[in-house]
């Protein structure tokens, strides 16, 4: 059975997923997708940290479904502009398990990730694969997947 790690940029998925379709993406239907194909060995969600009630019951939700929660505090700057970004974060953690497993799953749809993967791919023959709203993907992104998936109706809340 092929080991599979998964990475989610909640943000991303979240925001495209709402642009495109006006809906939120079904974790659980993922999920449950990704443990017939293999064995999930690590699969971690990367989030803002928001004293928002909906905010807390989505991240309880992702962790009932098997999800490693990481947050990072949000940030408004003085101009009103915020930040609250986990593309580091997210490649540390992809550079530290690509060598023992056979297959990593990134959700996002953010071009920053292309050398990454083209990395990975290289350097631990791993299999890539990326879930992203395909309008809303970097061309670059897809193209450096070994597999891409694009979200649509069905993968939807």
């Amino acid at each position: 059975m092929k080991k599979i790690a998964v990475f989610v940029d909640v943000q991303n998925i979240y925001y495209t997923t709402r642009q495109a379709f006006g809906r939120q993406f079904n974790y659980r239907k993922f999920w449950d997708r990704l443990s017939y194909e293999g064995d999930v060995v690590s699969a971690t969600a990367y989030a803002i940290a928001r004293a928002d009630d909906g905010q807390i019951k989505f991240q309880d939700a992702l962790r009932h479904i098997g999800f490693n929660v990481k947050l990072k505090p949000f940030i408004q700057r003085s101009d009103g502009s915020a930040k609250g970004d986990w593309d580091v974060g997210i490649a540390v953690d992809i550079m530290e398990i690509a060598q023992t497993v056979d297959t990593i799953v990134l959700l996002s749809g953010d071009g920053d990730f292309d050398l990454l993967l083209d990395r990975v791919n290289q350097k631990y023959s791993v299999t890539t694969e990326v879930y992203g709203v395909e309008m809303l993907t970097a061309k670059s992104l897809i193209k450096a997947a070994s597999t891409f998936h694009p979200i649509e109706h069905d993968q939807l809340l």
